[in-house]
């Protein structure tokens, strides 16, 4: 996302040539942090199932499983940072295509490795598969377009590598506290019983697709709002921010419906334990509630990196994933004995995020367009 908005800013001003020297750093930046979290993640994966209570042959599957996608981590991390160029130039149907085209692949993938002997690792085997395949097609895309012009002339920039560092920081801290935050909530769930984990692994995949469309709409406000910051034409950023929210009402009424009335039928298509479903109603109830907070906090974030100012980012996430449902959830803990008061609170840490990056987005949009009008003046 920071490559996003560097690139985009730099097409927006119209410089092309800026705009490829940015792209092409920015693919060797993401070589390098690749093979750096390959290492770092193979050293965590079995300190964290430890800890998570893995023993035993569940121990060895998880291992098995989370080792061989942490070992793909090049391609996961190639793929974000070529749609991300990608994106910078309103491209947002490459990714589109490709996400629909492995969904069916993975779903084969995952039949055969699973039917072949390969058991939990295989469904890993099959994402990398899906993966590299995303990859190489975003890659193929991206050499259509201009921002890989020059190639053979790549001039290894440092400076702006720690450019891309102190944009990127952010928004990474903020995936990075998200992993820690479904830590912490699976941490302070688990006293509850093996029913309310189960219910909130399913719970939480479910979640993610009602929330996939605001993903989508998140990458559209980034783009535009990075290449009208560029072009100093803040008034179409603030145009792109009102049509995502409005389209984040939509998303966010049919996402409730679907997990309201839906929720139930989708529970049982992961498990058919009675208490396992009932405590996944529970938490998609309480989620179908914040899907349109979610979506405020999805675009104003966008905003904040597509006008540069992304360290509020990093303080946001830090409260919303990590600090508040520390205190927060020691707290219910203790007063409530109930997996729905925790639900509850993730929910209210949303509500709360989703008010204070409104503002604050509002005021910094806000800002800098008088910033602009005063250099016009």
């Amino acid at each position: 996302e920071a490559l996003t908005a560097l690139v985009g800013k730099a097409l927006g001003e119209n410089d092309k040539p800026r705009a490829a020297h940015y792209a092409q750093n920015g693919l060797f930046y993401g070589l390098l942090l690749s093979v750096i979290l390959t290492f770092a993640g193979m050293a965590a994966v079995p300190v964290l199932m430890h800890q998570l209570g893995a023993e035993g042959s569940y121990f060895d599957q998880a291992v098995g499983y989370t080792g061989t996608i942490v070992m793909g981590t090049v391609l996961f991390v190639m793929t974000f940072f070529t749609n991300a160029l990608l994106n910078s130039g309103g491209d947002m149907i490459s990714f589109r295509n490709i996400l629909i085209v492995s969904f069916f692949l993975n779903i084969g993938l995952d039949y055969y490795f699973v039917t072949s002997g390969f058991d939990v690792t295989g469904i890993a085997y099959a994402t990398l598969i899906t993966e590299a395949l995303s990859m190489f097609y975003l890659f193929y895309r991206l050499r259509r377009t201009t921002l890989l012009n020059g190639l053979r002339s790549f001039k290894l920039d440092l400076p702006l590598f720690w450019n891309i560092t102190t944009q990127g920081i952010p928004p990474s801290a903020n995936m990075v506290f998200m992993a820690i935050g479904v830590y912490i909530i699976t941490y302070y769930a688990s006293p509850y019983g093996e029913s309310v984990v189960a219910a909130l692994g399913i719970g939480m995949r479910i979640e993610q697709i009602a929330l996939m469309p605001a993903v989508g709409v998140n990458m559209a406000v980034l783009s535009i709002v990075s290449q009208n910051s560029g072009a100093r034409l803040y008034e179409r950023a603030e145009e792109a921010v009102r049509v995502g929210l409005i389209s984040g009402i939509y998303i966010a009424v049919i996402g409730a419906a679907a997990l309201i009335f839906g929720g139930g039928y989708l529970m049982g298509l992961f498990s058919d334990d009675p208490r396992v479903i009932a405590e996944g109603l529970l938490y998609l109830y309480v989620e179908a509630a914040i899907i349109f907070p979610f979506v405020v906090i999805f675009i104003y974030v966008a905003v904040l990196q597509g006008i540069k100012r992304p360290q509020f980012i990093f303080y946001l996430a830090l409260a919303r994933q990590i600090v508040l449902p520390l205190l927060l959830l020691e707290a219910v803990s203790h007063f409530f004995h109930a997996a729905l008061a925790v639900w509850i609170t993730v929910g209210a840490i949303v509500v709360a995020s989703s008010l204070l990056v409104w503002w604050y987005g509002r005021r910094e949009l806000s800002r800098i367009q008088q910033e602009n009008s005063a250099f016009l003046r």
